[in-house]
């Protein structure tokens, strides 16, 4: 396997889809400005292919950040975009964001990292989803890479696997409560005042009003972070304790 530590970030070059003349098409950019470009804004550069007896999952994600539909290629994939949705510091995101080519033992290598994310404080974060025991050695060599070009380029880079079962479990039964329709803004006034305090979900519904018409909008709250509770510890159920966060995202 050839090192790719200290290799010159002029050997790094980022292909993706932009507009020119008015039409969508391949352009490129040197690593030394890869900041010109908003890389969480971009159309994926691979397509999101199905066909039988496929191994992988893909798919689209309806975004509540992007207000957009966000493609993923595997569920690991889709948790993983699914973090990126919930995150309060992540401001835009985008998948497949583009080809990073660099030369390797007299050929061009390339790769297409997952997901690029926009952070609240304007940097940038690069995300590549693969399990350990899923990494052979070209991807290995892949990552690697990738992670040197980012660290050139002044964004983080980040190569994940599985979020942690409970808090994947947690999120997935929110997000589909994400979308701004299960929002009603009554139920979420009479939420926030009944959450000043630190109090059960449940107590917080049944106080709002009628608790099953009220827990759409406090699930709602809870994915947009306009109520808070620890998802990470243990199954969400009417006991577990939530506190209001004032306005939320």
């Amino acid at each position: 396997m050839s090192d790719v530590r200290g290799r010159s970030p002029a050997g790094f070059t980022l292909l993706y889809l932009g507009e020119a003349d008015g039409r969508l098409c391949e352009q490129k950019v040197r690593l030394a400005n890869a900041e010109s470009v908003r890389f969480e804004h971009v159309r994926p550069v691979r397509e999101f292919s199905s066909y039988p007896g496929q191994r992988s999952f893909p798919g689209l994600w309806w975004s509540s950040t992007m207000q957009d539909l966000v493609g993923f290629e595997s569920w690991l994939e889709r948790d993983r975009l699914m973090m990126l949705d919930f995150s309060p510091e992540v401001t835009a995101f985008s998948s497949q964001p583009f080809w990073l080519t660099w030369p390797e033992a007299g050929k061009v290598r390339r790769h297409a990292p997952d997901y690029f994310a926009r952070m609240a404080d304007g940097t940038g974060l690069v995300v590549d989803v693969r399990d350990d025991d899923d990494i052979e050695p070209g991807d290995a060599q892949a990552f690697a890479a990738t992670g040197e070009a980012c660290k050139s380029a002044g964004w983080a880079y980040q190569r994940v696997g599985a979020v942690d079962a409970v808090l994947a479990a947690n999120l997935r039964w929110l997000s589909d409560y994400r979308h701004p329709r299960n929002l009603n803004p009554a139920h979420a006034s009479a939420l926030a005042e009944a959450s000043a305090q630190p109090v059960a979900l449940m107590e917080a519904a049944r106080t709002a009003g009628d608790a099953i018409a009220v827990l759409p909008s406090a699930f709602h709250m809870l994915w947009s972070g306009r109520l808070r509770a620890d998802l990470a510890s243990s199954p969400l159920s009417g006991s577990t304790t939530v506190t209001s966060a004032g306005a939320g995202r």
